[in-house]
């Protein structure tokens, strides 16, 4: 499958998922407190395929899955004949009508902790949070080779990609921030990173590069250069163990290596791991124009990391593992937004349908349990977004009941028109700003 095809793909399986689920909450409750519904339907625009079910309400799959909606029977939009305005929306009670709309997300919320609870069962394969290289900021601050990141202020990490939503973090943030790290004689140090300085050019996108933190990658062979010094020799799925006797533990170390052992008519015995069985193989490094400069090169692009830290729980174990991630998604998302809100996070950092698909598309080649992280920050993201207080959103319907419980009387017809013209004119720079970073994601 094409990665355009198949983040088409895994763009309409997550938001039909997460959008179902949302919809389920509205409807569930609703039917529990009286309520009529008329359409419940997954997608706008014209339908594809619908069904009038017995409780007489219209199940609809429409042709644009972006969203979704529950019509409930309300006068303040069709005439109700009078045997029925029991079962109107606006004639419910106001906590009936506040649990309604929070069910939406609240359904989000609970999927995300059965999604994280799944995840923990089938085993989330990551890497250990190990630096191979440190330079620039990090250098400075005391990182070695082999240091394992153990924690970043006051959060624990326990793989790469947490110690990289912690880094990130540090770096919108611009405060000194320790790092606590196991060295590689066993003891333990704690390394403060002076991310406050005037003038650090910091990438909240990249926070390792910009921090001058390299993670320690195996030094395994992904692809070799057609016509390069290797190209005949090595072969991807190779595991660089020597380079003329001197042990290489980690592709960092690969680079300087070479210039130091490689010279003109010098060539080297490389040995690696293949199949199993140790090679030992003669390549003559070819000298080559680099931006920094002529160096010596094999030809050969490194592997991903190794998937050596695995988040795995037994069944009953897994529930508070996944409550206790999703409290942590839960800060990391809410504090992110507040810091668009303040002016402390880039803009950049809102995502459209587009990034979604992508991101959908390579979870789901990582494998199952990336796949359910990524639905589950996906369906928590659902959640905490619906409950901002912007009319036409569930968190705007829930202001104007609160309002409502304060003052004793319905919020007036002018206000509720307003606000729906305000919440529209903001959606609509929302999702304008998110297709324009989409947009600029795709050239980059």
């Amino acid at each position: 499958m094409s990665e355009f095809f198949g983040s088409v793909w895994w763009l309409i399986v997550s938001l039909g998922l997460l959008v179902t689920f949302h919809e389920f909450g509205h409807y569930w409750v609703a039917r529990r407190c009286g309520v009529r519904v008329l359409r419940f339907s997954v997608g706008f625009g014209r339908p594809l395929w619908k069904r009038l079910g017995r409780d007489g309400t219209e199940y609809v799959v429409a042709a644009l899955p972006l969203g979704g909606y529950v019509k409930m029977l309300d006068e303040r939009e069709v005439e109700v004949p009078p045997d029925q305005r029991g079962e109107a929306f606006n004639r419910k009670p106001v906590g009936q009508r506040i649990a309604i709309v929070a069910a939406g997300p609240l359904a989000n919320l609970l999927l995300c902790v059965a999604l994280l609870w799944a995840m923990f069962l089938v085993g989330k394969p990551d890497s250990l949070p190990e630096v191979g290289r440190a330079e620039g900021i990090a250098a400075e601050a005391g990182f070695q080779p082999g240091d394992r990141i153990l924690a970043v202020g006051e959060r624990q990490i326990r793989t790469l990609t947490e110690a990289g939503i912690a880094l990130a973090t540090a770096a919108i943030d611009r405060e000194p921030t320790p790092v606590r790290v196991r060295t590689v004689g066993g003891g333990e140090r704690v390394r403060i990173l002076p991310l406050d300085r005037p003038g650090l050019a910091l990438d909240e996108e990249r926070p390792f590069s910009s921090l001058g933190l390299v993670p320690a990658w195996p030094p395994v062979v992904a692809e070799v250069a057609p016509g390069s010094a290797a190209d005949g020799r090595l072969r991807p799925g190779d595991r660089i163990l020597a380079l003329n006797g001197l042990p290489v533990h980690t592709w960092d170390q690969l680079a300087p290596m070479l210039q130091a052992l490689a010279g003109a008519d010098r060539p080297l015995t490389v040995l690696v791991e293949r199949d199993g069985r140790r090679v030992s193989l003669p390549v003559s490094p070819r000298r080559v124009e680099t931006e920094r400069g002529p160096a010596w090169q094999l030809g050969v692009l490194a592997a991903a990391p190794e998937a050596n830290a695995l988040l795995r729980h037994g069944p009953l174990a897994a529930i508070p593992a996944a409550l206790s991630e999703t409290w942590r998604m839960t800060r990391d998302v809410t504090g992110m937004l507040w810091r668009m809100v303040t002016g402390q996070a880039s803009l950049k950092n809102i995502s459209g349908p587009i990034t979604i698909a992508r991101v959908a598309n390579g979870s789901a080649s990582l494998g199952p349990a990336w796949f359910l992280n990524f639905l589950a920050i996906l369906s928590l993201s659902l959640c905490i977004m619906n409950l901002l207080p912007i009319p036409i959103l569930d968190g705007g319907h829930l202001l104007y009941y609160l309002i409502e419980l304060v003052k004793g009387s319905p919020v007036g017809e002018r206000v509720l028109m307003a606000g729906q013209y305000i919440g529209l004119v903001l959606l609509a720079g929302l999702m304008g700003l998110a297709f324009y970073n989409d947009i600029l994601r795709l050239g980059s």
